[in-house]
This record gives C-alpha cells, sequence and structure tokens, in this order.
C-alpha cells in the first residue's frame, strides 16, 4: 500500500474537484481519478446546462470569467401562459467552470490522475481501503469518495446507492444564435433562465431556453421516463427528435442556428431520494446520492454543497491521531446532507411528482395561480413547505392527488 492517500475522489466533476479543493486546503493529501483525458477534459462529461446562483459563486470563490452571462430573471411557460419572477442567476461556460475547479485544486495541493476510469473498490476485512482504476492500477485511501455521477462504480458496488431506472432523467441541450429573445407573442426572455411545462414538446419533464447575451441561448429539453411519458410519449419518437420537434414549432427558433464549434450536451440523473451516501471509510457525493434539485433540475449548487458537507465530515474524521472512519463516524455527511444540503427533499420529491403528473391545462391554471399568489407562499412552496404547497392546489386536483398516492403506494415510494 505504497500508493497510499487521506483520501481517494473518484471523478472531476463539479461534486469531485470542489471536494478535492477543500480537503487540499486543509493540508490533507488528497488525489482524484478521472476517466477522461486531461487533453480533452472535459469533453465527454460536458454537459450540464450550468445554471445556478450567485450564492453559489460567492460561496465556493468562483471568478466571473466563467459566467456566460448573468441572469435576472426566471420566466416558467406553459402552452398558453406565462409566469414571470425576479431572480438572480449565472450561467456557466461548464467547460470553463470545470477546469478551473481542477486548476484551482491542483495549485492547493490537490493530485489529479486522468484517463484513470475507476473500476471498483479494493476490499479488505469487507470494507474498502481503495480503488481498482485504468485496468489493473490501485490507489488506496483513509477515506474513499465516489462522485462519478450515475454510474457510481463503488456505491453501486457497496450497496450504498440504490438508482431507479424509473427515476431516470435524460436531457439534451444545444446552444444557439439567431434566437427571437424577445418574441412578441412570449415574454421576454433577455438576462432570463425560462423553464417550459408542455407535455407536447417534453412529456413527463420539461424544457428550458437560458439565455447567454445577445441572441444566443442554451436550448434543451429533459424528461422521466415516468407514467406521464408513456401516457404523452409518440411512438418511436427520440429524445432527439422532441428537441427538434420544439426547435420547428416555436417561432422564436425561426432563424436560429446551432452555435459552431460548440457540442450538443447529453446527460442523465436520478430524481429520487438517496438510499443512504457514507459507510465505513466511504462516501457518496454529488449525483451519485443524488443530490440534483428534484423540482428544477439544478445540480451544480446542491453537488458542490455536498462535497463541502463531504469535505468536512473526512476533517471530522482524519484530524485523530489515529483516523477514525467508521460507518458511525461518517454518518455526519448523512446528517449535514439532510440538514443542509437538501432539506425537506421528501417533500419537493411529492411536489415534483405532482408536477409532472398535471396536464397542460393545469400547467396554464398554475402560471396565472402563482401570478397571484405572494411571494412568501411561493417562496415557501418552492423551498418545499407543505401548507405553501396546498395554497396552490385546488378542487379539481383531488383526482391527480389520488393518482399520485396510487402510484406511489404501486412503487413503493416513501
Amino acid at each position: 500500500m505504497d500508493d497510499h492517500f487521506d483520501v481517494v475522489i473518484a471523478g472531476a466533476g463539479p461534486a469531485g474537484a470542489q471536494c478535492a479543493r477543500d480537503l487540499a486546503s486543509r493540508n490533507y493529501d488528497v488525489v482524484v481519478l478521472e476517466t477522461e483525458s486531461e487533453e480533452e477534459f472535459p469533453r465527454q462529461s460536458n454537459k450540464s446546462t450550468a445554471g445556478t446562483f450567485p450564492s453559489m459563486m460567492a460561496s465556493f470563490g468562483i471568478p466571473d470569467d466563467v459566467v456566460m452571462n448573468y441572469t435576472d430573471w426566471v420566466v416558467l411557460e406553459s402552452p398558453n401562459e406565462h409566469y414571470v419572477s425576479e431572480q438572480s442567476g449565472a450561467v456557466l461556460e461548464f467547460a470553463d467552470f470545470k477546469r478551473f475547479l481542477v486548476e484551482d485544486g491542483r495549485e492547493r495541493g490537490a493530485e489529479y490522475r486522468f484517463d484513470a476510469r475507476v473500476s471498483k473498490p479494493v476490499m479488505e476485512d469487507d470494507e474498502i481501503v481503495g480503488v481498482r482504476y485504468a485496468g489493473s492500477e490501485e490507489v488506496y485511501g483513509d477515506i474513499v469518495i465516489d462522485a462519478t455521477g450515475p454510474a457510481a462504480p463503488l456505491a453501486k458496488a457497496l450497496d450504498v446507492c440504490d438508482l431507479k431506472r424509473e427515476k431516470q432523467a435524460i436531457g439534451i441541450e444545444y446552444e444557439f444564435e439567431g434566437i427571437a429573445i424577445d418574441h412578441e407573442n412570449y415574454a421576454d426572455l433577455t438576462d432570463a433562465m425560462m423553464l417550459r411545462l408542455d407535455h407536447d414538446l417534453a412529456p413527463g419533464g420539461y424544457s428550458w431556453i437560458f439565455h447567454t447575451g445577445e441572441d444566443t441561448a442554451k436550448v434543451g429539453l429533459c424528461y422521466i421516463q415516468n407514467e406521464r411519458h408513456r401516457e404523452y410519449a409518440r411512438d418511436g419518437m427520440s429524445i432527439d427528435d422532441y428537441l427538434h420537434y420544439w426547435l420547428d414549432t416555436d417561432p422564436r427558433f425561426e432563424n436560429a442556428e446551432r452555435i459552431e464549434g460548440t457540442q450538443d450536451h447529453r446527460g442523465s440523473a436520478h430524481i429520487q431520494l438517496p438510499k443512504s451516501m457514507s459507510t465505513d471509510n466511504f462516501m457518496a457525493i454529488g449525483d451519485t446520492v443524488p443530490t440534483i434539485d428534484p423540482l428544477w433540475g439544478e445540480g451544480i449548487n446542491k453537488g458542490m454543497q455536498s462535497a463541502r458537507a463531504a469535505a468536512i465530515t473526512a476533517d471530522h474524521c482524519l484530524t485523530y491521531s489515529d483516523p477514525e472512519t467508521s460507518a458511525d463516524r461518517l454518518s455526519l455527511y448523512d446528517d449535514l446532507w439532510h440538514e443542509q444540503v437538501a432539506p425537506k427533499m421528501r417533500s419537493r420529491l411529492l411536489m415534483t411528482e405532482l408536477l409532472y403528473l398535471a396536464s397542460n391545462d393545469r400547467y396554464d391554471t398554475l402560471m396565472r395561480d402563482l401570478t397571484r399568489a405572494d411571494l412568501e407562499t411561493l417562496s415557501k412552496a418552492n423551498q418545499g413547505g407543505k401548507l405553501a404547497i396546498t395554497k396552490l392546489l385546488r378542487f379539481r386536483d383531488v383526482p391527480l392527488l389520488s393518482r399520485l398516492a396510487r402510484e406511489r403506494l404501486r412503487n413503493g415510494s416513501r
């Protein structure tokens, strides 16, 4: 066990790289293993819409030069209505953002190994003590962290995560120029992030336009392969087909063209409660858990917060002269996750399932209800407050609630 570190992290995404930054700043020996080659990083993993909040930028010391556009508004659209809310945001150039995290982590002392795909844990006395990577290479650590996202080779092997296929959301996004950002028949999307609820375009999900400056924007859609998706989906249509259908039918894209040199971004995430997050010598962070916000799909801020919670936990366990990395000690991470990273996750998941079960007609009504609601109610509902959520329900939603209850019982949802 010559190749030994305090912490071994699998995955150099936002969660893994941020955890390495925090740990290196505390003078721990940390190594990050990344599947991609350094020359192309991040190419295959450059798959995030990268919409986040200025508060994340400030909390984690992210520089302005990785931001494509700071936004001032959130716009929600339904087939025939829309709702506008003042909300500061930031649309990142995701590749630049990831490269910054790696470079800054290295400057703080973290080691990075690229072309280092992690395949399985190295076990001793039924506990993880390291990982196998790049074929037959091995590296060891007092604590091992899985930040590989849904692939989760370590978390799955240790039975820490239980990612369910029926809870998987898939998405695709392109970058365009020539978009009519302020089209006369739609809300003004200047400096805005727009999310559209419309089963005709994204059955069982939503689509989006994130303004990135002038006439450019990130445009995409995602959906969960749930019962609502199966109900509304057209036979033979792939996620690419749905995106092209939207591009062909929405007048805002009449003169839009793919920006030369940009790649399409594809990815997946799971919208579910995590089974667990840690065990002896091990933690899972970011989308491995999963950590993505269930309602609006924001993953960067949540992933970075889970990384910081893991770093705090590792520091707590490794400060002793004889490190104590038992499951009991590492359960501090689980507590921090539920208290600080994703509080009220259960009620937010319930709201998400209810939202995706609603019809297009109900989406139109929801936009009008949101316009009439007070800001406090909207804020509390967005945070998962059950009383605030009930204020947005109507008597006509009783059959919808009954349907949701039946589905949750059938699927064994908690």
